[in-house]
């Protein structure tokens, strides 16, 4: 799961210990820079361009809340709280469907339950110690074998991010990873394992349905052409991400040459009590019915409801633990979700793409510019945000199930840059790493993953049963 980029950094990142001179930072002025252009263009655009009240009024709505949320200039959730108030307000009066009770049923989507019975899980991995046993266990098994030391970094941090937010698997292995990196005289080893961090983080969420917030996005935007389950997103997107690792590890292994052994650090493994086998319990049996939706019928998001009772019922969380739940993440999404059917209903997304002849231009060239626009912008900006943006266009220009989870994939390959990713800063926060480490590992990976799903990916949607 990604949460924003920069609230992450902020987070995970120390002060400077002397401040730029004042205006010498460009981050102090060229992000509300780029958003008053965002604004500007979007009320120059409804004033002179466009004759429908509704849609004018609407462009001015979304331009605003896209322009927030991929600059990152306010918390993720007051533009979702800005899109729901401004929609009743400014299209209320010209048409009861954007009335406020109509406006918050475009939130009241099934896929928010589904991430809330993620963030749940993650929150009593994380109470009971579950993470940090994962990430210890993963150094133990290398048994001093630097390769394979990296290639469980990598897979145990891409598990973790699976079901959690990346930033905690990322730091739980950076925690349990640290003494040997300290330790360690070889740089070349102590710089491929701080990416192979990065690498498991960035891609993990890729792989299920609750990795990361635009999956839920598609998902939503998928449900009118084909009801996505568990399993079906898995089977595409699982083989992907053990593709792009594995390409990831051999990078590494062949870039920073890695072989022969290390010296393990003396470390007290440390034992889970029953409780944290009880949240163990809980979690298999959620996996477990979650892969098997097809055998029993029961929804995901109704299996992740069942998994938050049973974990808040059986006080396994208690009450002050609900306020360590990603609420905010969980209003990004809905926003993502609600911006996508307002441009819908508007117009707004069929009249943009109205004077463009795009039967014109092959199919395949299309969908290699969607996924490849939707890595760059992730690349740069928020990949939640840049979801909301392009995922109605694909809809809107394919109208199927395969196109935006496509769109939701090419987001996941946006991760060259030290800014992409929430793992990236935390990794070169490590020190040893630097933004040239990064765009070597990620610039292929990106352009490799991008021409796959490009070439093969509505293939092989469609095998699955999604057309």
């Amino acid at each position: 799961m990604s949460p924003p980029i920069t609230q992450a950094i902020r987070e995970e990142l120390p002060a400077p210990e002397v401040p730029a001179p004042k205006g010498s930072h460009p981050r102090r002025w060229v992000r509300p820079a780029v958003a008053l252009a965002g604004v500007s263009a979007s009320l120059l655009v409804a004033w002179l361009g466009v004759d429908s009240p509704i849609v004018a009024r609407s462009i001015v709505i979304a331009g605003v809340c896209l322009t927030l949320w991929l600059t990152e200039l306010v918390p993720p959730f007051v533009p979702t709280l800005l899109l729901l108030g401004a929609t009743a307000a400014l299209l209320g009066p010209l048409d009861p469907g954007y009335t406020l009770p109509a406006v918050f049923s475009w939130c009241a989507d099934p896929v928010l339950a589904l991430f809330l019975g993620g963030f749940t899980l993650e929150v009593a991995a994380s109470r009971h110690g579950l993470d940090s046993a994962v990430a210890q266990h993963v150094v133990r098994l290398a048994r001093g074998s630097r390769r394979l030391l990296m290639l469980l970094v990598i897979a145990g941090v891409a598990f973790l991010s699976m079901w959690m937010s990346n930033i905690a698997a990322a730091a739980m292995m950076l925690t349990s990873l640290r003494p040997l990196i300290q330790s360690s005289q070889d740089t070349a080893l102590r710089r491929a394992l701080l990416l192979s961090v990065a690498l498991g983080a960035n891609f993990g969420g890729m792989a299920t349905p609750v990795g990361s917030g635009p999956n839920a996005i598609a998902i939503s935007a998928a449900t009118p052409y084909a009801h996505v389950t568990f399993v079906q997103w898995m089977a595409f997107a699982l083989p992907l991400t053990a593709l792009m690792l594995l390409v990831g590890f051999l990078l590494l292994v062949v870039g920073y040459r890695v072989r022969g052994r290390f010296e393990l650090p003396a470390a007290i493994p440390r034992k889970l009590d029953a409780r944290a086998h009880w949240v163990l319990g809980v979690f298999a049996a959620c996996a477990t019915l979650w892969l098997t939706e097809p055998l029993h019928g029961l929804p995901a998001p109704l299996v992740a409801l069942g998994a938050v009772v049973a974990l808040f019922g059986s006080g396994l969380l208690r009450r002050e633990d609900l306020g360590k739940l990603d609420w905010s993440t969980l209003l990004l999404i809905a926003g993502g979700i609600s911006l996508g059917r307002l441009v819908e209903r508007s117009g707004v997304v069929a009249t943009a793409l109205g004077g463009v002849d795009w039967s014109a231009w092959p199919q395949l060239a299309q969908v290699g510019l969607l996924v490849s626009l939707a890595a760059l912008l992730a690349a740069l900006m928020s990949n939640t945000g840049t979801a909301a943006l392009l995922i109605p266009i694909s809809v809107q220009l394919f109208p199927s199930a395969s196109m935006p989870i496509l769109v939701a994939v090419g987001c996941s390959f946006g991760i060259p840059f030290v800014i992409s990713t929430p793992p990236n800063a935390m990794v070169a926060r490590e020190g040893g790493v630097d933004s040239s480490d990064l765009l070597r590992l990620g610039l292929p990976l990106m352009v490799l993953g991008c021409g796959v799903v490009a070439l093969t990916g509505a293939w092989v949607l469609r095998l699955f049963g999604l057309p």
